[in-house]
């Protein structure tokens, strides 16, 4: 029996670095000041990206979204921005635009070349970071997450997690990635500062647990104690959301870059209780990299497979997430670990 074979019968196999940049041709950035409490993501594709985009929370906060319908004519994009900073933080896609002109790289309109950088933001003005800066830093934020992309990328308070919060714990940054058997691989990458709570009740297991693959966050095994099903909101209307991006590598038209996005969300609501608030902007981001023939009838496994993976690397976020000075709220590892 071959390896590969041993590892299906077994049940899901994460990619070689369990990250979307699994994915080929993308690689991912972060930025990040400390002083602040907030930062950036960037993912990056080699190629422009096929994407799509579907929204359920209640207050969302989101730059060019309203091009990936799939009626709308731009195909494809060149990058997708994560960021803190609540409205502030929509510059950090200007800040990435501006750096890809540079590089020669975006749409084609006559001469001049228009770089394609969707982009969604969260909150995080008020955990505790100095917040009175006299210039918008996202444009920069958004320009050193561009630079710093690559294969490997840190997970937890990175990037457009690093301020970021959930009932009871700090949010955090977090990705992973599935192989699927048909050799397609889907990853996702996810800012978590929702609402809710991604560990059930007051102990350290996580509602994502019944799909960990190993010990990817923890090995702690599925809770089996009754928990509350609502934790008491500790936000206010427009101070929470959890903004992701899906990825796969199969070839895919904007309309099923669309559903993709769309069939992550119960990824998002099962790791998060509850999900999809009025006080939430949860948005999930789908991109395409288009290097391999999407096999027939393998759309439900995609959507099935995108829907795991965000959940978890939901739980992986907060399960990496560090004790930083001047924090509000404590680290997963600090409480639990």
């Amino acid at each position: 029996m071959t390896t590969q074979r041993i590892q299906d019968d077994l049940g899901p196999r994460a990619g070689r670095r369990n990250l979307i940049t699994d994915v080929p041709g993308l690689s991912v950035g972060n930025a990040r000041d400390d002083r602040i409490k907030t930062g950036v993501t960037v993912l990056l594709g080699d190629e422009p990206m096929v994407a799509g985009v579907h929204v359920m929370g209640g207050a969302p906060g989101s730059r060019e979204t309203d091009l990936l319908a799939p009626d709308k004519m731009v195909q494809a994009v060149d990058a997708v921005v994560l960021s803190g900073g609540s409205a502030f933080g929509l510059a950090a896609a200007q800040g990435v635009m501006d750096a890809l002109a540079e590089q020669g790289r975006g749409f084609a309109v006559g001469p001049a070349r228009v770089p394609i950088v969707p982009g969604a933001i969260l909150f995080d003005l008020i955990n505790g970071g100095d917040k009175a800066w006299t210039e918008n830093p996202y444009p920069r934020l958004g320009r050193g997450a561009l630079a710093a992309c690559g294969s490997d990328f840190a997970l937890g308070s990175e990037g457009a997690g690093t301020g970021a919060l959930v009932a009871g714990l700090k949010g955090g940054l977090g990705s992973a990635s599935q192989v699927l058997s048909s050799g397609v691989t889907v990853g996702a990458l996810v800012a978590v500062n929702a609402l809710g709570s991604v560990t059930v009740g007051e102990g350290p297991r996580f509602w994502a647990a019944p799909f960990e693959i190993g010990a990817e966050f923890g090995g702690l095994g599925i809770e089996t104690t009754p928990a509350a099903m609502m934790p008491p909101p500790i936000k206010r209307l427009g101070e929470a959301t959890t903004i992701a991006i899906v990825a796969t590598d199969a070839a895919l038209t904007k309309p099923q870059a669309t559903r993709l996005a769309t069939s992550a969300h119960d990824g998002l609501a099962r790791a998060i209780v509850p999900a999809h608030t009025p006080h939430d902007g949860d948005l999930v981001f789908a991109v395409s990299t288009g290097q391999r023939d999407l096999p027939d009838g393998a759309a439900l496994e995609l959507g099935h497979a995108a829907a795991l993976v965000l959940s978890r690397a939901i739980a992986r976020a907060i399960h990496a997430a560090r004790p930083m000075p001047g924090d509000v709220l404590p680290a997963w590892r600090t409480r639990f670990g």
